[in-house]
């Protein structure tokens, strides 16, 4: 439902890193992210894909018509154009 972008850390720009940051995520009965922990990703680039997932927002998952809380996985990329 919300998904503001991250934001590219200019140092990391300005050495070309590039790649993807993988967060495991529990998302609350209220959709909204309780937790994550990060699974991999270039060091350079983790925290603003951190900054950016927590205000993520969702949809509340129903399972029986009840919301529930949900564990995902979340890519976030990080490419320079050419």
């Amino acid at each position: 439902m919300k998904q503001p972008k991250p934001v590219y850390p200019p140092e990391a720009k300005a050495a070309r890193v590039q790649g993807t940051v993988q967060l495991q995520v529990t998302i609350g009965k209220d959709g909204v992210v309780q937790s994550l922990n990060v699974v991999s990703g270039p060091p350079e680039l983790v925290q603003a894909a951190v900054d950016a997932v927590r205000q993520w927002e969702y949809k509340p998952t129903l399972l029986n018509g009840e919301p529930v809380e949900v564990l995902t996985t979340v890519d976030v990329n990080f490419t320079l154009s050419q």
